[in-house]
């Protein structure tokens, strides 16, 4: 090679009759937007997606990838939980309204807010596995005066049969002073256009109450410096991985998850040291087990052998708690409830 110097040649392509280079897309820096919206988009070719329901709501197009399954060649919660906040940002940027970060648009960038998740519910009928070709749809709804609900179906591209659905609870954060925030009238003024109408949800779910004891304790949990996210704080995807840290290895090898709750409390940073607890929930619905032969043991000595039978469809459940180790006070970061059922039911 000449000079010892690599030559590349830019191969144009075109999208929608527009000459751009893959040099050019693969190097372009996305600058802050102060005082601008992006501009609003009918479809996203970069990424695979494209504004449904007159508009207000959005889809993209997702393959699983070798890197986000497990040993059985299902995705892992932590790539269900990455979808949904890849896709959640991508939704804000195809409606013209992202500023800079995780989907600030410019009223908040203007008023140093950020979003911030306080609750977030995933049910998971079926697992999506290695190859699959997914589709995500996602919508806003609102929330009493200062939230939004945002929602998520997961289906097989092919058959559209639904995999996962999943809701969450956002609000706004002052970035400077770390405190919730009310939403400014400018920032209602950007967002409300998208919202769906509100649905009365009869099975809304309960708040978690705090684990006193645990059975099961893991700790001296420490975050990474990858962990941390560009809002300056451990990434909500994390918490799920160090929830599920302290489920018994039984129930790991032998059980499915099937939902998972996390109710956010405070941010968790770099320094923090951190348990995660967990406890069975009480089983007494289910007669046929007489665990007074297991007092003094585990509980779930007793109630595997019949939940584990072949035809038997019922679930198991846990409370979880991750909080601070500290050597005076551990405060809450975040609360939790998950939900097994047993493989291939």
């Amino acid at each position: 090679m000449k000079n010892n110097e690599l030559v590349m040649k830019k191969k144009s392509f075109s999208v929608n009759a527009t000459s751009t280079t893959l040099v050019e897309v693969a190097t372009k820096r996305v600058e802050p937007v102060q005082n601008a919206t992006i501009r609003r988009q009918v479809a996203d070719q970069y990424r695979q997606g494209v504004a449904i329901q007159g508009g207000v709501g959005y889809k993209q197009t997702v393959v699983i990838r070798s890197s986000e399954v497990g040993a059985d060649k299902n995705a892992t919660v932590e790539c269900i939980l990455n979808l949904l906040q890849e896709t959640a940002i991508n939704h804000l940027r195809t409606s013209g309204l992202v500023g800079d970060g995780f989907g600030v648009t410019p009223g908040m960038l203007k008023n140093n807010l950020i979003w911030i998740v306080t609750k977030m519910t995933v049910e998971i009928d079926s697992y999506p596995t290695w190859d699959e070709v997914l589709e995500v749809e996602t919508w806003l709804r609102p929330s009493g005066k200062n939230g939004i609900l945002k929602d998520w179906t997961i289906k097989n591209l092919v058959t559209g049969q639904v995999l996962a659905r999943a809701t969450s609870n956002w609000m706004m954060m002052n970035e400077k002073t770390r405190r919730l925030s009310k939403i400014p009238e400018e920032v209602k003024a950007e967002i409300s256009p998208f919202f769906l109408e509100p649905k009365v949800d009869g099975n809304a779910q309960k708040k978690i109450e705090k684990l006193v004891e645990a059975k099961y304790v893991n700790t001296n949990l420490k975050p990474k410096r990858s962990d941390i996210d560009m809002n300056h704080h451990v990434n909500n995807v994390k918490y799920s991985n160090w929830m599920l840290e302290a489920i018994p290895e039984t129930i790991l090898e032998e059980c499915q998850l099937s939902s998972i709750t996390l109710e956010f409390r405070r941010e968790c940073g770099v320094s923090e040291t951190i348990q995660s607890l967990c406890q069975p929930d009480e089983v007494g619905e289910i007669p046929e087990v007489d665990f007074k032969k297991y007092e003094g043991g585990n509980i779930l000595d007793g109630y595997l052998p019949y939940f584990l039978e072949d035809n038997c469809s019922d679930t198991l459940s846990f409370t979880h708690l991750l909080q601070t180790e500290g050597s005076i006070k551990s405060e809450e970061i975040v609360r939790g409830k998950t939900t097994w059922k047993p493989r291939n039911v």
